[in-house]
């Protein structure tokens, strides 16, 4: 699939809805695949031929590079699936995969209509997955501090130690009210917890990560800078592990885990804390019906 055996894969999740279905089935299956390094994009809300076409340019462009995109569709009208089956891309269409079978048993055609897919008859949590979504956006990287006490978890880190990516997750895949926050050098020469996330240390996990992988990530935002030198981020992931042990916060490496993993382990601690809860931690109950 691609020369090198550690290139990075683009992975494309394509819906006319929200793409959260096309994210669980396909991420499902990466999952089997664990030294592979993915770069994930999701695209969703594709309602139309034209924008169907569009995405469908967008991804031959990639396809045309060294290294093959997978691509996961579950969109279920039948004009824009069959727009973006179009890509020279390889694509794996879910909906068309199981939709015919499931007709056939029950001799009789599906509507094929978009939003049928994704409500799963849970409208609620569907829309309580969007506030979470919503809560987690405007409290990424520190953004925004209002109504931290509404986070289920916050998260601190160095710069470009997964942060976001572990958040929205997060958001998507468990309806939590997730506010992530980066320990910058005035943070990390303290002794205390940064100001803002200080009363809410109940609700916060560290991630590190790796110094190489965290110099190598930074170089490519910001070459040959202080900022993404080996020393600096030796430092930075040294005292970020001396203030999370502490201040007792839980923290996971986040160097050979994946998202769904590093997820894991935070809804596990949560559910810990919630007197052994397999569902949602006790704040999120709380807030009516959140999940």
């Amino acid at each position: 699939m691609a020369d090198e055996a550690d290139a990075v894969v683009p992975v494309f999740f394509l819906s006319d809805s929200t793409g959260i279905s096309a994210e669980t089935m396909g991420n499902a299956l990466l999952l089997q695949f664990p030294d592979v390094p993915f770069e994930r994009t999701t695209i969703p809300f594709i309602s139309t031929v034209e924008d169907a076409a569009r995405v469908v340019a967008m991804i031959d462009e990639v396809a045309a590079g060294p290294t093959t995109p997978l691509v996961f569709t579950t969109a279920a009208e039948d004009a824009v699936r069959l727009e973006l089956r179009k890509t020279t891309a390889p694509i794996i269409d879910f909906f068309d995969l199981h939709m015919g079978r499931v007709e056939a048993i029950l001799d009789r055609r599906g509507k094929r209509e978009a939003m049928k897919l994704h409500g799963v008859g849970d409208v609620k949590r569907y829309n309580a997955r969007m506030s979470a979504v919503e809560f987690t956006i405007e409290h990424d990287d520190g953004q925004s501090l209002r109504a931290m006490e509404k986070a289920d978890v916050i998260l601190l880190a160095p710069s470009r130690c997964g942060k976001t990516p572990t958040s929205m997750y997060l958001a998507l895949q468990h309806g939590l009210f997730v506010a992530n926050y980066p320990l910058v050098d005035e943070d990390l020469e303290a002794s205390g917890l940064p100001r803002p996330v200080e009363p809410f240390r109940d609700r916060c996990f560290g991630l590190i990560t790796n110094a190489d992988r965290l110099s190598r990530v930074r170089n490519e935002r910001r070459p040959n800078s202080t900022y993404a030198s080996p020393e600096q981020c030796r430092w930075e992931l040294r005292r970020a592990t001396e203030l999370y042990r502490a201040h007792r916060v839980p923290s996971i490496d986040t160097s050979a885990k994946s998202v769904e993993e590093i997820s894991a382990l935070i809804i596990q601690t949560l559910s810990r804390r919630a007197g052994g809860s397999t569902t949602q931690p006790s704040s999120t109950r709380n807030r009516g019906g959140r999940a």
